[in-house]
């Protein structure tokens, strides 16, 4: 029988309670957040923990998001924004248990790649372990996912350290560049449930009148509540509404806003990042020094 590879090895006990920490989170979780659990749950030894010189990666992690890309094509697992998300067929797949359920996503990806095969050699990385009967565009895969999480945490932990007000005039800014009009930017103090009104025309006659709450807190989901709240401040029956935060929306919340009688547009944390990252060639240097980014290019696919 064929010896195990180091790095199947190190992939199913990190696939599998990867699922886990999903599963006992609800469903879904930012993927930084589970790589940080794993390295509370889980031991590694000093093969496991190597860097790689020209990544700077850990070598465990580095698997990992290797063999995410099994799990995805598989259906057991999505990626969007930075966020990792169990579905019910990974959910199910947990029963096999870490072996079987590794091998079998392994198994549904060589079946997809089968009838999707446009892969041609190209000179990339090869920091990764993995073995040689593993397609090297799922390695190229992998790297660019570590590559997008990392930086996506990266522009995470500098909005992390603006003040409420800070954020608030990034969301401004967003919104000018979006083509609104700003009418009004709340000052420090009470702002009575309104941050930001806009227009869609400079005089702010034609409808509708943009009313926005903007709430900093990246550790903290917003409530149902609070959707309520905006809600209260539409006065005008053509008012739209915007809430803004820099973390996330609980399921209550999202639900509040889909059944509001008014149109209640959500907008978290990696949503505004997509929109900024679309809109920042819109913006004037001033605005763009803000929240800097600096586009990085990729080969792509035709997938």
């Amino acid at each position: 029988m064929k010896k195990k590879s180091r790095s199947k090895e190190i992939a199913e006990k990190t696939i599998f309670a990867s699922f886990q920490i999903l599963k006992e989170a609800g469903g879904e979780m930012r993927g930084s957040e589970v790589v940080e659990k794993l390295r509370e749950r889980l031991t590694f030894d000093e093969y496991e923990n190597f860097r790689y010189e020209k990544t700077g990666y850990i070598r465990w992690e580095s698997i990992l998001h290797f063999f995410t890309i099994d799990c995805m094509k598989a259906g057991y697992m999505r990626k969007q924004s930075g966020m990792w998300v169990l579905t019910e067929e990974g959910e199910e797949a947990m029963k096999l248990g870490p072996e079987r359920l590794l091998s079998t996503a392994t198994k549904k990806y060589r079946e997809w790649d089968a009838l999707n095969k446009q892969n041609k050699e190209s000179d990339i990385s090869q920091d990764i372990d993995i073995d040689d009967t593993e397609e090297i565009s799922q390695k190229q895969e992998a790297l660019l996912s570590q590559y997008e999480s990392s930086a996506l945490e990266g522009i995470r932990e500098f909005v992390n350290r603006k003040n409420p007000y800070e954020f608030q005039d990034l969301v401004a800014v967003l919104l000018k560049a979006m083509g609104y009009h700003i009418a009004l930017v709340a000052p420090k103090g009470r702002d009575g449930g309104i941050d930001i009104i806009a227009y869609t025309d400079p005089l702010g006659v034609n409808s509708p009148r943009i009313i926005v709450q903007v709430k900093h807190r990246p550790e903290n989901n917003v409530s149902s509540d609070e959707i309520q709240k905006l809600s209260g401040t539409m006065k005008r029956n053509s008012d739209v509404g915007i809430f803004v935060t820099s973390g996330d929306f609980s399921n209550p919340a999202k639900q509040e806003a889909t059944s509001a009688y008014k149109h209640i547009e959500l907008i978290d944390f990696s949503r505004f990042v997509k929109l900024w990252i679309e809109y920042y060639p819109r913006m004037s240097d001033e605005q763009k020094n803000m929240l800097p980014l600096h586009p990085v290019y990729f080969l792509g696919s035709k997938e």
